[in-house]
């Protein structure tokens, strides 16, 4: 969270090199170095060794060329090979396995595998190609192999204009300009998300997708690195760490996900009531102004599921405190009173930087002191940096005590009976961020005049709410590194690693440094995060949402995609931040801040973004306080976009739900970009401003200013109008929409989808769990159509009964089948919808136990058959048209 004004105080020259030196610490000529000669080469059942020795004068690049490299290759199962080189004599950073949970599994016989491992012997490379055909995926010949201290480069041949897609977090087309890119992973606070920027999170993982195939390659290194498209090559700068590959073979871009996934862990189920919309801003000077919000968006009649405050709720900013006057106690916990009455829910806001207050009776502190579980300089005194509080420290997630310390924090200041009862956490300023320089932090923080002061005085005793309506394994780096400014400067947006962020200097508790880990620092948090709402919950299920993500953050919390900026732009490329994060990196709970954070939206922009808004997994209205209050009931057309879009939602919101089950527990994406659906076809690579949701649902949204027109690819094959149910035969062609209303978003089913859906929609997730179904049948061309249905409590962590139904049609007749153990009580399928029926059917039939048959209605212009049933959902059922 950060603004324009605040960017201004900043000295950004508190680090400052000048640019022709990080010029020049980036432009060794590196294709003069020697390489290595592979010796002592040693094969297994699925595993290969090997020695490699420098194979002429070292080069020095970066500093002094490692003489003796250790090679480790495991066919890890029959879709990944394992692919590791390291320095043979001394140990060097890796990835710790508490943050990365190395997958299971002993090797496979190599023959068994889809992809093969190749290598040359002098200069030594190697190669990575499909069993079956011999086609080349990973080709490291394209330039020499570096290993030094704070350097390492390997570079991969690549199919002319290749299809790349990855290597995030950034605002980038999705499908990456292979000519001309340079992806740099180095986490920061990224106020305006700048397109051709490291952003917030770092995720080494691309999928290239060919005709023939999608795999997928993840470095698992979590220092800084430059990753350079070039057309023809792509090649890894490294300032640290080591080569540690996992290849994945696909061959669909589905199995490329699922087998990421089956890496990095899958994602964490969410509550049902996280899919509904949250609302939230920067800049509500007290609990009036936060209960009052409540209140209007019942009168408006938007359903609100979740309240959110931002920092606004703190005392003087300071993490786990609430401010007495502006957000007392008892007004909060009226609060959370009146939304747990209504079956709302309440989140806050935490930042890991502590402010430094010794003496002030300040908890967090002085617990976080006493357990030593802050960071320190190597003479032991408290690392000092400046953030919203002022003067803060850092808590050192690898200190033995940070778990309990970070615990018990959110145990005792969220306790339901003593402190404010939140239901979900978010967490940001965890890249980490810092906006002073280590020498003169007090003097910094007082000229920045942080904490800020209150715009305006409290609320007068005794304010009431609610009453009425209101109108509108540790190892060391060698003392020896520049760990500050190493030799090889990566593209980061600042100058030097350090600024505006911690120092990578500093050593962790565990004695690695934060020059290695820096990219982990807001994983770490979303670790301990998450455990302390599950200890605060126990068996239910949490719902964190983080600024700053690495590889496999997904298994712990959801992520909003940062400040971005009101503007068309920011709204176009949420798109593809959303589709990277939940079809590639594996964090479907994701979204971006509806009508944009900084800057001020218009009533066009604020009702497009609703309707988009809509479909993305995360659904969250958001701004700062310089800017003009957006809530959706704030004009006539953004509230009827909002009610409209969210209408759609919810009904569909056990369609979504199940998809996120389904990715929770095999990677299957959420949403995914159309060539997921249609690898073959090559008109779909670069499509970033449409996508599915779920498998069955195209969304296209209008994209341009102002404009009530839109051009949408409707790939070949059968679709049907979202609202009207006609069938669209799709040509792979562009399809000119016209007169979409501000208030609309076209939608299209896709053929081959059945899709479950409630009859209407509700105020709350609670009182939509009560709406019966009505199931829609799609059929493809084929005259066949699949889906599936899963329900269970919504929040439990384990859940001892569930339904999860199949559904299938053919040849006239919808099959549902599968458990059907969770009680929904007296909740039924109400309704049946076939699509694409060209004549009336003679007659419906109803088989199952006690189900019934209430007459039906073919409708001769849109081609739909509307059967009235009433079906438990008990057991297995079917619907039979009758020809």
């Amino acid at each position: 969270m950060f603004t324009a004004a605040a960017l201004g105080f900043l000295c950004l020259s508190t680090f400052a090199t000048a640019s022709h030196q990080v010029a020049e610490r980036q432009s060794a000529n590196v294709d003069s170095c020697p390489g290595y000669t592979a010796k002592n080469v040693k094969t297994g059942k699925g595993t290969l060794s090997a020695d490699l020795v420098l194979a002429g004068t070292a080069c020095n690049a970066y500093g002094p060329d490692v003489q003796n490299l250790k090679l480790a290759v495991t066919y890890e199962d029959e879709t990944r090979i394992h692919v590791k080189i390291t320095d043979a004599k001394k140990k060097r950073y890796e990835v710790p396995d508490q943050i990365f949970k190395r997958p299971s599994g002993s090797a496979v016989d190599d023959k068994k595998a889809d992809i093969k491992f190749k290598y040359k012997s002098s200069p030594f490379s190697f190669t990575i190609t499909r069993a079956k055909t011999g086609e080349v995926l990973f080709d490291s010949s394209a330039g020499a192999l570096v290993f030094e201290p704070q350097y390492l480069r390997l570079k991969t041949k690549l199919p002319s204009q290749a299809n790349i897609y990855g290597l995030g977090e950034h605002t980038d087309s999705f499908r990456l300009n292979p000519a001309n890119t340079t992806r740099t992973l180095w986490n920061r606070d990224a106020y305006g998300i700048a397109q051709g920027s490291n952003l917030y999170g770092s995720h080494p993982v691309y999928f290239e997708h060919r005709t023939s195939g999608t795999h997928g390659v993840l470095l698992m290194n979590s220092d800084g690195m430059d990753v350079i498209l070039r057309d023809g090559s792509l090649e890894y700068n490294v300032i640290g760490g080591i080569f540690d590959f996992y290849f994945l073979s696909g061959p669909s871009p589905v199995q490329v996900a699922q087998q990421y996934a089956n890496v990095v862990g899958k994602p964490a189920e969410v509550p049902y009531w996280g899919l509904g919309l949250h609302q939230c801003r920067w800049g509500y000077r007290d609990y009036v102004d936060v209960a009052n919000v409540i209140t209007n968006y019942s009168a408006a009649g938007i359903p609100l599921e979740t309240m959110w405050t931002d920092i606004d709720y703190m005392y003087k900013r300071w993490t786990f405190t609430n401010d007495p006057e502006y957000f007392p106690t008892e007004k909060m916990q009226q609060i959370t009173d009146y939304l747990h009455k209504h079956n709302q829910q309440y989140i806050v806001m935490i930042d890991p930087a502590v402010a430094y207050q010794p003496n002030q009776n300040y908890g967090a502190f002085d617990r976080g002191v006493k357990d030593g579980a802050f960071m320190k300089f190597p003479n032991g005194t408290l690392y000092q940096g400046v953030v919203w509080p002022g003067l803060t420290v850092y808590p050192d997630w690898f200190h033995p005590k940070a778990t309990d310390y970070w615990t018990g924090e959110i145990k005792r200041f969220f306790d339901p009976k003593t402190g404010i009862d939140i239901d979900g956490l978010w967490i940001d300023m965890n890249e980490a961020t810092k906006w002073a320089r280590e020498t003169h932090p007090a003097g910094f923080a007082a000229a920045a005049g942080n904490p800020p002061p209150r715009p305006a005085p409290p609320p007068a005793n005794g304010t009431q709410i609610f009453q009425k309506r209101q109108n509108s394994s540790a190892n060391s780096t060698s003392s020896t590194e520049n760990l500050l400014n190493p030799p090889y400067a990566i593209h980061n947006t600042f100058d030097q690693l350090s600024q505006r962020t911690i120092r990578t200097d500093l050593v962790h508790a565990n004695g690695l440094t934060e020059y290695d880990t820096h990219n982990l620092y807001g994983f770490m948090m979303s670790m301990k995060s998450q455990k302390g709402m599950e200890a605060r919950r126990p068996g239910k299920r949490t719902l964190v949402i983080t600024r700053s993500t690495f590889a496999g953050a997904g298994t712990k919390v959801g992520k909003w995609l940062g400040d971005n900026l009101s503007t068309w732009d920011h709204y176009r490329w949420s798109i593809a931040g959303q589709l990277g994060m939940a079809s590639i990196y594996q964090v479907p709970m994701v979204g971006s801040d509806i009508c944009g954070f900084g800057g001020n939206t218009t009533e066009t922009l604020c009702a497009r973004w609703a309707t988009l808004g809509a479909f993305s997994p995360f659904m969250r209205n958001h701004n700062d306080d310089t800017s003009i209050s957006q809530e959706f009931y704030r004009w006539p057309t953004v509230a009827e976009a909002a009610k409209k879009a969210i209408a759609i939602r919810y009904q569909l919101l056990d369609y979504i739900y199940t998809h996120f089950h389904r990715q929770s527990k095999d990677g299957t994406p959420l949403i995914g970009p159309m060539w997921f659906q249609y690898p073959a076809d090559q008109n779909t690579y670069p499509i970033d401003l449409q996508f599915f949701y779920g498998d069955s649902l195209l969304v296209s949204p209008v994209t341009q200013e102002n404009s009530t027109s839109v051009d949408i690819y409707l790939p070949k094959d059968t679709f049907y109008d979202y609202f009207t149910l006609a069938p669209v035969q799709g040509s792979g062609a562009k399809v000119s929409l016209t007169n979409v209303n501000f208030t609309d978003i076209p939608l299209h089913i896709r053929g081959g989808g059945i899709l479950p859906m409630r009859v209407e929609s509700a105020m709350t997730t609670v009182a939509l769990r009560q709406k019966d179904f009505q199931i829609v049948v799609a059929p493809n061309a084929s005259g066949t159509a699949t889906g599936y249905l899963y329900i269970d409590d919504g929040v439990s962590i384990n859940q001892p009964k569930t339904t999860d139904v199949t559904f299938q049609y053919a040849k006239g007749t919808l099959k549902a089948s599968g458990k059907f153990n969770y009680n929904v009580g007296s909740v039924k399928v109400a309704k049946v919808v076939f699509l694409g029926i060209m004549s009336k059917p003679k007659g419906v039939s109803v088989s199952g136990s006690g189900t019934k048959s209430k007459g039906f209605k073919w409708d001769a212009a849109t081609s739909t058959v509307t059967v009235d049933v009433e079906i438990p959902l008990k057991g297995a059922f079917s619907v039979t048209l009758k020809s």
